[in-house]
């Protein structure tokens, strides 16, 4: 069996969810004594392609090309549409980004095959593949198998692997394979404009190594000030919970959950959050759970590493205090 795991990078930067799927790669590939090959496309990347050759893996698949640069949905399927034409690989694992979602459908199917996005995690049962898939805002499981030959296409929300578990090699790198690419300006048929995520007051939660949310708890829009101070003091991000956005106290692309932002931060400290299912969705891959409740029932207590059964308007100036202190 051969695993592809498709890493992300854009402009040079890698996203960091790549390295939550080349964990769940890793860990499939030593399930099944599978070979894997991590593969990397856009142009002049050799530097990243050396990065990804320190990891637990068997070669980097490097695609490298100028028309791969800007990313555009029509240069990316082509380049690895040839590359799996090529090397006939198994399953292809890639992170459930914005940029997956706008090519990997399109690869798929140029391949006559089916596209399974926003797996949670997945399972190996009697010889094949079992992917989880939430439904119904995260209400309820399904499990999804592939019913035809491979290649196989499944791509993982961020979250579902914790990226500090990327195993490196023990000893030397990997080999980088240069994949010769076969790409004319006329097959581009797009032009890409600025990035989604250039939007002047949008945040990308998903790169924050911390994060303060706030729940229906904080009462009132006027005690916001006092988790954004906490937040700051620990050089992270505010976030909240669908009802604190919806009524306004915090802009709707600070919202954590299935409606929002998918997150999975080193520390993830939630004040006042009773942990409802749509919002638990969007954090349950943090790293470490910190939660601050007066009800010693509210569901968020079950997913925390660290649960505080207390009034947060006197822990949170409590916590304050210390790290003013510090």
């Amino acid at each position: 069996m051969k695993i592809f795991a498709v890493a992300e990078q854009r402009q040079g930067k890698w996203n960091p969810v790549s390295w939550e799927t080349l964990v769940a790669a890793q860990q499939l590939a030593e399930k099944t004594s599978a070979e894997l090959c991590a593969v990397l496309a856009g142009s002049q990347v050799a530097g990243l392609a050396d990065e990804l050759a320190a990891k637990r893996l068997g070669e980097v698949l490097l695609l490298d090309h100028p028309l791969l640069e800007p990313y555009t949905a029509d240069g990316f399927s082509i380049a690895l549409r040839r590359l799996i034409e090529q090397t006939s690989p198994d399953l292809v694992l890639l992170p459930h980004t914005y940029q997956v979602r706008d090519f990997a459908p399109k690869l798929a199917a140029s391949l006559g095959k089916g596209f399974v996005g926003d797996c949670v995690g997945y399972r190996w049962e009697e010889g094949r593949i079992v992917l989880v898939r939430q439904m119904f805002q995260g209400r309820a499981n399904a499990d999804v198998t592939f019913a035809g030959p491979a290649p196989w296409f499944a791509s993982f929300q961020a979250g579902a692997f914790r990226s500090d578990q990327v195993a490196s090699r023990e000893a030397g790198q990997a080999p980088v394979r240069k994949i010769e690419v076969d790409l004319k300006p006329e097959q581009i048929r797009t032009r890409p404009l600025e990035l989604f995520r250039e939007a002047k007051q949008a945040v990308d939660l998903t790169q924050a190594p911390i994060i303060v949310s706030v729940g229906r708890g904080i009462k009132e829009q006027a005690n916001i000030p006092l988790a954004e101070e906490l937040a700051k003091l620990l050089g992270g991000e505010i976030a909240a919970s669908r009802p604190i956005c919806d009524e306004g106290w915090l802009p709707m692309d600070r919202q954590i959950g299935s409606s929002g932002q998918t997150v999975a931060p080193k520390l993830y400290l939630a004040l006042g959050i009773s942990g409802a299912i749509q919002h638990v969705v969007g954090m349950k891959g943090s790293r470490t759970v910190v939660a601050v409740n007066k009800d010693r029932n509210a569901p968020i207590f079950e997913i925390a590493d660290y649960g505080v059964v207390g009034d947060l308007f006197e822990i949170v100036p409590a916590l304050i205090a210390c790290l003013q202190k510090s």
